[in-house]
Order: structure tokens, then sequence, then C-alpha cells
């Protein structure tokens, strides 16, 4: 048998899956040389969730990450991962921006582009693929592996034969939630070894507990490559541990002389950067067989873990992950990965939190009934689509075929902010965050999240997350596990004593002004609080987030129904309806606003 080759995935779906995808470009660049001396077939390094923690949490240019990590690792390949017609975003775009970012990401040092599409419709990877072969880099066909009535060794054998005939150089099966048993990998690399004649990649997540063994398993079976994560960064929603493959390899005669004490010397460094970042660590580090339940793939869990804490209710975490399978089937089993697991994830976090299922649909599940993900893998439920959809026409073609060019619109829309070409695509992919990113490199006001919350931002310590009171002669044990977002009026922090949940509001003192001139001015309160919401009239959120867009104004008629707001809850958007119709005689926020549950956004007179 021929020698098994590996990409090493620290640098990015490693502490993706373990740290939020938080990892500073700062913390991966002195590791290089030696990960470079290593002798990997590629290092992951780029797309996935990067893009957008980049610019998001980390304020940091994902392409100056892309340059300074080229220029550090000049003799391996640099490998992405890139989500087919979502390039790295949540939605399709149009053709021309996918060629535009391929040949960019090409020109910046990427050599594989592992290419794949949510719901597994190869029409969505035509125009990715096309481009890259075109530019001379390595196109990498994914199947999506998942477990459904649906899905069989069959249908993505079929997948297979279909990434050959477009022209992949390599085909890649990832299992992203770690779903592959021993026994379904040896049969379907198999199956798929004998109807094409490419290179096979396994990317498996340890999640299950199964994960070394079913790599075993298929290079047993002939395949090519393996996918592994330096120990330190192994292991739980993370991958098999590179050193532990290397050994067993070797044992089997497969071993591409990779130098332990090197892996050994990497290994030490990222245990020293991962206790930096420990507080992104989600719950379950190790093995968490209730994956062949609920499905959510390594990526997801931690940061749904660090979702559900933001908004104060981690310990209705175990109700999501049984609400995501249902509601999964209703939208035809589509399998989770990005940005379908995020589609599925938030709208069982909300169907939780708002304490009705589908009481609120995200723009993002009525984009995907509608067609506009492409072909889910089965019928999706009838009573939702309508509800959801209503009389509006479904998409039966390639969905990228009714866009429009748009890169000349969007480098009109973000003029001077743009330096250059790859500024544009910053806000192509993420309009709000990309915009915000540009204007404050502009001032020089980029200003990353903290790693650390143990000092607050006046340098008063903070108090400790879990800690015991006594208080009129009872003792009482106080765990924090959340604050929801900073507003002007009040902020919300969660909060279990003696194991029962609790939540206070702290209110945000008012603002005090003089008025009547410096001297002898009367002191007067300018209260920034926004009224609780009381009356059927009164429009709220279910769940914290952001307003995007305020569709009314004082003044304006609706009816019960019509959208209002739209606000963004878990990088996901939403419509906010009206409860009731009449006229609208109060909007109490603005583009750009935190808001809370409770509060009332807008008020509507009948």
């Amino acid at each position: 048998m021929a020698k098994v080759q590996i990409t090493e995935l620290a640098l990015r779906d490693a502490h993706q899956c373990l740290i939020a995808t938080r990892m500073r470009t700062e913390d991966m660049l002195p590791i290089c040389p030696k990960l470079d001396q290593v002798g990997y077939w590629s290092l992951e390094c780029w797309g996935g969730a990067t893009f957008d923690a980049c610019l998001r949490y980390l304020k940091e240019d994902p392409w100056e990450r892309l340059r300074q990590l080229c220029e550090a690792l000049p003799g391996t390949r640099k490998q992405m991962l890139l989500r087919g017609q979502n390039l790295l975003g949540y939605r399709h775009y149009a053709d021309d921006v996918v060629e535009v970012f391929v040949e960019r990401s090409a020109a910046g040092g990427i050599d594989v582009f592992r290419i794949f599409d949510a719901l597994n419709d190869l029409r969505n990877l035509e125009t990715a693929i096309a481009v890259t072969k075109r530019v001379g880099k390595h196109a990498q066909g994914t199947l999506c592996y998942t477990v459904s009535p649906v899905h069989s060794i069959e249908g993505f054998v079929e997948q297979a034969r279909e990434l050959a005939r477009m022209d992949c150089d390599s085909i890649a099966i990832k299992d992203m939630a770690g779903l592959l048993t021993p026994n379904a990998t040896a049969e379907l690399v198999r199956a798929v070894k004998a109807a094409v004649s490419l290179p096979l990649h396994l990317h498996c997540h340890a999640t299950s507990g199964l994960a070394e063994m079913c790599q075993l398993k298929a290079v047993e079976n002939g395949c090519d490559h393996i996918d592994t994560a330096i120990s330190s960064l192994a292991g739980g929603p993370s991958h098999p541990p590179t050193e532990s493959m290397v050994v067993a390899l070797r044992d089997l005669g497969l071993d591409s002389d990779h130098d332990l004490k090197v892996l050994e010397e990497i290994a030490a460094y990222f245990w020293d950067v991962r206790r930096k970042y420990h507080r992104f660590e989600p719950v379950y580090v190790g093995p968490d067989p209730r994956v062949h339940i609920h499905q959510v793939p390594g990526g997801m869990i931690s940061n749904l873990y660090n979702q559900l804490k933001e908004q104060g209710a981690l310990d209705r975490l175990n109700e999501v992950l049984a609400e995501i399978p249902r509601v999964r089937e209703d939208l035809g089993f589509p399998p989770l990965v990005t940005p379908t697991s995020q589609i599925v994830g938030t709208q069982a976090v909300i169907n939780i939190l708002a304490g009705e299922r589908y009481k609120t649909i995200t723009n993002e599940v009525k984009r995907y009934l509608q067609g506009g993900y492409g072909r889910p893998p089965a019928e999706v439920n009838t009573a939702l689509l309508q509800r959801a959809v209503g009389k509006e026409e479904i998409i039966e073609c390639r969905p990228a075929d009714l866009l429009r060019p748009e890169m000349e619109a969007l480098r009109h829309e973000i003029g001077e902010l743009a330096k250059c070409e790859e500024d544009v695509l910053i806000y192509a992919l993420f309009p709000d965050v990309g915009r915000q990113f540009l204007e404050q490199r502009a001032t020089g006001t980029l200003q990353p999240e903290p790693i650390e919350l143990a000092e607050s931002e006046n340098g008063v310590r903070a108090a400790p997350t879990e800690f015991n009171i006594h208080l009129h002669g009872e003792s009482y044990h106080v765990r924090v596990t959340g604050s929801g977002p900073r507003n002007e009026a009040e902020r919300h922090f969660y909060m279990s004593v003696d194991g029962v949940p609790e939540e206070v509001i702290i209110e945000t003192l008012d603002q005090v002004v003089l008025a009547g001139g410096a001297e002898g001015a009367v002191p007067q309160r300018l209260s920034s609080k926004r009224p609780k919401a009381i009356s059927e009239g009164d429009v709220t959120l279910s769940m914290p987030g952001n307003i995007v867009e305020v569709l009314v104004h004082e003044g304006d008629t609706v009816n019960a129904g019509d959208p209002v707001l739209v606000v963004e809850t878990m990088k996901m958007e939403t419509e906010v309806q009206a409860p009731i119709a009449g006229k609208v005689t109060a909007v109490y926020v603005s583009k750009g606003d935190a808001v809370t549950p409770k509060e009332a956004l807008l008020h509507i007179e009948p």
C-alpha cells in the first residue's frame, strides 16, 4: 500500500472547534517554521469561520493573515475551506464575486481549495471548481457525510462520480459531525475508490470518540489522505491527534516519515496557546456520543455553547440539542455544516427560547425553504413551507443563476473605504461587520475583543464566576452563567443560586446634565431607558439581538404580520412582525442598537 499523507488542521478547523475560532495570527506565526518542517501534505490555515472571526472579534484583516502565513510556511501547501457559492459567508453570491474571491485567494497563496456545498447540491460547486482549475490550483470536491432516511452509500458514490466529471483533482469525505462508524467508513471508502480514480481524503471529527478507528478503517480500504490536529488541539469536537495517527500509520508501514520529535515541540507550543483562550472552550471537550442523535458538527458545538452562554441560557443546551433534529427533519434533512448548521441551530435556539416552535422564523430559514440555497435532500415540512414562504415562487434552478453580477455595485457602495479588491470582498461577504471593520481601520480604532475578562475596562478586578455568599445567617452558592449585551438602559446577568436559575437586571444610571447655565444649574435626568413591553401593541424579542434595519416610521399603518424590524441574533437575521394591525405611534430603536427581551422596541396602537 502507498504511504498515507496528512493534512494538519491546527491553524483552522481545530481551533474553530475548541476555542470558537479565536486564535490570533500572533499566536500562529511563531510555530510556523516548525510546522513547515513536518512534511505535511497540506496545512489548512484559512477559510471556514476564520474570515468572519478575524473581522468580527479579532479585528484582523483576514487577507493580511493569509499573506503572513504564506510567508511563514514556504515549504508546505496552504489549504482553505470554501463553501462553494456561499464562499465564506451565509448566502449565495453572484458568480463574479465567487470568481474574484477564488482568484484573490489563489494570488494570496492558497494552493488547495476544499470546496463543498452544505446541501451536497453540486450545482453550487460549478463556478468555484472552474475558477480554481483556471488559476492552476488544486480543486478538491467534497462530499458532506451525514445520516438520514434519504442519504445512502450509493448516493454519495454517484456524487463522487459527478465531482470527477467536474474535473476535481481529488475528493474529500467531510464527516463534520463525527457520524461515521468504522464499518460505514470502510464501506464508503471502498465504494468511492472503486467508482473513481482520484485521490481520496478523509476529514472526520472526534466528537463521538470513533474518529481514530474510522481513519484506520479508511486507510486499510484505500484512503490516501487523512486530516488530523496536533494533540494539544485534538479530541472532542476537534479531530484525531496527529502524533497518535502518525504512530498508528508507522505501525502499519504507511507513515510518510513525519518527525515525532518536531510534532512533540509543536504540541507543547499549542498547549500554552490553548490555555490563553480557555474562556472560549465548550463544555464538552471529550467524546460526546450524543452526536449520533443531535448531529451537531464540531465547528458548531463550541459556537453554540458560547452563543447560549451570551444569552444567559446555557442551562437550556440540552433542550436545544433535542430540538435540532426536529428542525432538521422539517427542513428536509440537510447535512449540518455551515451555513445549514447555523440555519438549523439558530432556529432551534429561537424555538426553545421563544417557548413556541416557529413563532419567529429567521430570514435564512425562509430563504432555505424557498430554494435560495439549493435543493434540500428531501421534502420539507409543508405547513412550515406555507407559513414561511406563502405564495412566493419556489426556486428550482441553481440559485446563483438568478443573481446579477455584484462586484461593480459593491465597489461603488463601499467607495474609498476599500483600498484594494480584497477590501471590497470583505464588504461583499459581511456588509455590516465588514464596513465597520474598514471604518475602524481607517480611523485607527480597531480594538479586538479581550481574551480574558478578569479585568474590567477601568482596571477593577472582576468578581469570580463562582462563589459563596453569606446573607442573614444563610449561605448560598452562586455561579454566574452569562450576561446579556450592554445597552443604554440595563444589562441582564444570569446565574444559578444553589442550582436554581436566576436572572438579575442591573439598570444603568441615568445621565445627569446641567440646565440653565453653569452657575446655579439645576441637575436634570435624561433617561434613555426603553419602556417595558406591557401591551399587545408593543413589539419585542424573545432573545437579545442587534437592530439591522427599522422598516417603519411613526405614523405608518401596518397589518398584523407585516415586517417592522430586522434583527440579527447569533449571526442570523430575522424579520420581526407586527403583532397587531394599527398605527405605529412610537419607535424606540435605531439601526445598530443592542436590544434585549421584554423591552418595547416600537408601539402599535390598534
